[in-house]
């Protein structure tokens, strides 16, 4: 991400707006910018923090388990920033803030057990269902990863996956046609609010 440093004006502007208790958006200094939610297909949702966008897509599929776990599934997030989103994004490697932003989601959900990862076992030791989060910035203007992380609860909470029958040592997963999907396991909802602090 390139960062811009402010002009001698632009911090002024800043300094005087947190003194005189004003945001631009016309928001108190503790209120939180409006919130949105929409849905789509099974597992896929767009949350909107003011002008700020991400949508999250959530899939799955059958893996092996870690050898040290192995009656619990996984579940992995991803968070792109593409420069459609912000001329401050770059393409290609991933830069210093979308890695931060990451691994703070990815610690805010996996730490607070939000899915339970022992509920996407299939058969103890051999098959477990593999749990993917995308989440794609559609359009930034702060509060990125209490956004993204919203986007990535509800879709999480929306997502059906396929009904699995076990007979013996075999595992039948069943057509969504067929069978009702199986909503996942989501014990906790954590919420990400970001707060900035200033001092003279």
């Amino acid at each position: 991400m390139r960062e811009r440093p402010l002009s001698r004006c632009e911090r002024d502007a800043v300094v005087g707006s947190v003194k005189a208790a004003a945001r631009l958006d016309g928001r108190d200094q503790n209120e939180y910018r409006k919130r949105k939610l929409t849905f789509a297909s099974r597992g896929q949702a767009t949350a909107q923090l003011g002008d700020t966008r991400v949508l999250a897509q959530v899939s799955c599929e059958v893996a092996a388990p870690f050898p040290d776990r192995p009656t619990e599934g996984m579940v992995r997030y991803s968070l792109e920033l593409s420069p459609m989103a912000s001329p401050s994004f770059e393409s290609g490697r991933p830069s210093e803030f979308a890695t931060e932003a990451s691994r703070v989601i990815e610690c805010a959900l996996k730490e607070s057990r939000c899915v339970e990862t022992e509920s996407l076992c299939i058969l103890a030791g051999e098959k477990v269902w593999s749990v993917r989060v995308d989440m794609h910035v559609l359009d930034f203007d702060g509060n990125l990863i209490d956004c993204a992380c919203l986007a990535a609860v509800a879709a999480l909470v929306h997502f059906r996956r396929p009904f699995v029958s076990v007979a013996g040592d075999k595992a039948i997963i069943h057509d969504l046609r067929s069978h009702e999907p199986v909503p996942l396991a989501v014990h906790h909802r954590p919420v990400c609010v970001t707060m900035a602090v200033f001092s003279d």
